[in-house]
Formats: structure tokens, sequence, C-alpha cells
């Protein structure tokens, strides 16, 4: 019987799909993320890998799968995933592309306003020290609306958070290494800026980029000295496109006025120091922890199984 290893407990929707077609489903069950010992051991006997972006597939998991066809990743990356030698031994790699933009746009902007008015600060206080009476000059923040929103990577999340924003009124400038036609900028009320200019411009700066050589690192310490000394940097694309250890020490130093991450360089560990500055928002990696997002993701990992195992193609092949 065909196995298909889940390397994580995923949504009833691909569970359902699966055994709707016959398949044989295992799942890992522990806490916390599977070990690489434990992955070895069942990827042995799989003939399909469905796994998440804290799952790393290297070399020696490819190897010890000697029947597995696809590894299907939950998730719009697959840097977790060596796909150049998946590709060397036949093995097709999938992700979840697109289904996740509107999930991780709403992330950026709500990111972008409690920074703004200092929501989850207020919060903070409230449930410490307590509020202690309307004033004309407590807790001030700011507003959006009118500031100018600098997005670094404009592909499916980043033209969409491009609409949001220019809905909240904020003026939004872009770097993309492929800039859009005219007539996609004007539609999309968006201004090409160089990344130069995009950091000096920029009241806040929402990296939405994948990860490359190219973009490692991207916003580094030099960026943060370029930066307005008020503005607000927001990452929900790749955790190494930004060097923490600079960002931390550019907050520390007030060189910028704060900073919002969803992702981290060396996920799931981070810099304790982070937790010290109020200025500072921390999610845990939700940009697509949402019922729709997640369902969605699921349907087309258990999908791509499904049409492997009836010897049909699968979609969205990023190893071809």
């Amino acid at each position: 019987m065909t196995k298909v290893y889940l390397t994580a407990q995923f949504p009833e929707v691909a569970l359902k799909q699966l055994r709707d077609n016959h398949l044989d489903v295992e799942s890992y069950t522990g806490d916390g993320l599977i070990s690489h010992e434990e992955l070895l051991a069942k990827a042995a006997t799989a003939d399909f890998l469905i796994t998440t972006l804290s799952t790393f597939v290297d070399q020696e998991i490819i190897d010890a799968a000697p029947k597995l066809k696809l590894i299907a990743n939950f998730g719009a990356g697959f840097n977790n995933i060596d796909s150049a030698y998946a590709k060397e031994k036949g093995v097709l790699v999938t992700n979840t592309p697109k289904v996740s933009t509107n999930s991780v746009a709403e992330l950026t902007l709500s990111l972008i306003l409690a920074l703004s008015h200092r929501m989850v600060e207020g919060d903070q206080q409230m449930r410490t020290v307590g509020f202690p009476g309307w004033a004309p000059l407590y807790f001030l923040g700011h507003e959006i609306t009118g500031k100018t929103l600098g997005i670094f990577g404009l592909g499916s999340i980043g033209s969409e958070v491009a609409r949001k924003a220019g809905s909240l009124g904020m003026k939004v400038s872009y770097f993309s290494p492929h800039r859009l036609a005219s007539a996609d900028e004007e539609a999309l009320n968006v201004t090409y800026q160089s990344v130069d200019d995009l950091v000096k411009n920029s009241d806040f700066i929402s990296i939405n980029a994948p990860l490359t050589p190219e973009t490692k690192h991207q916003f580094n310490a030099e960026t943060f000295k370029q930066m307005k000394s008020t503005a607000a940097i927001i990452n929900v694309g790749r955790g190494p496109i930004l060097d923490e250890a600079a960002l931390l020490q550019a907050l520390q130093a007030k060189e910028i006025g704060g900073a919002a991450l969803d992702v981290y360089e060396n996920e799931p560990q981070f810099d304790a120091g982070f937790t010290t500055l109020k200025n500072v928002i921390l999610t845990p990696h939700i940009g697509n922890a949402t019922v729709e997002a997640r369902n969605a993701m699921a349907d087309i990992v258990a999908g791509n199984v499904v049409l492997m195992a009836k010897g049909q193609d699968p979609k969205y092949v990023v190893n071809k």
C-alpha cells in the first residue's frame, strides 16, 4: 500500500483527502518538532512526504528514502528542502503558493497599526501598572494615513499589502528585482524606488520577499543607519533577510523607531534581548495561521500526493 508520512499534525482536510483515496497515512504526533533521527527512520518506507517549513529534508533524508516520489511542503517557501538534490534523485518538491497571500497581508497591516498605536505596549501596561487616567499627552502614537510604506518584495503578498495599505491612506513605494509595468504600478498606486531610496524615505518598511543568496542580510547595520530614526521595520518574509543582531543593536541605540517580527533568523530561537524593548512586537510565525489559509494549504499538499499516486502530475513543482 502506498505510504504517506506527515511530519506534523495537519488539518483534517488533508487527512480526509488522503484516506478517501485509500492511502496509508501516518503522522508525527510527538511534542515539538520531529527530530532528524525520527524522520530518517520514517522516510525509509515512505512513498510521499508532507513536510512543514520547520522540517529540514536534506540529502541524508532523501538518500534514506529509496521509494520517495514527492516532498510536498506545507508553505510557500521551500528553503528547508534540498530541492536540487531531490531533483537529482528524481524526487519532486512542491509548495503551496498564493493561498497565504491574504492572511499574511492582513498580519502585515495589523503589525503596522499595532506599532503605530502602541497597542501591545498599552495592553502590557494595563496588565501590569494599570491605567492612570486619560490625559492629552498620555500614550501618544501615530496615525498611518499619509505615512510612506516601503515594501521590499512586490510578489503576490507584497502586492496585497500595497492594496490594503493604499486603502488606509498610506503612500506606497516598493522595490522588487523585476519592476512592474507602468500600468500595473498605476493600478496598485505604487512607486518604484531603489533599495537605498526605499530605506531612506519610508516610515515603515515591510519585508515580503523570499530568501535568496542576494536577499540574505539585505537589512543590516548599515541599512538601519540609513533609515529614519522614527521608522519601523516589519519582517513577515523570511528571517535571514534581516540581520537580527544588527537590528537589536539599532533598536537599543534608538537608531530606528521600532520593529515587528513574525519570522526569525534561526527559528524557533530568537534573541531574548528583543523582549525587553517596548517598541518591538514579536509573533510566533503566524503569518498564514488562519483556518482559511491552513485548510487551503492542506488541500494543496494532499491533492498533490493524490495526483501523483494516480500517476498524474502534481501542481506547484519547484524543482522541475
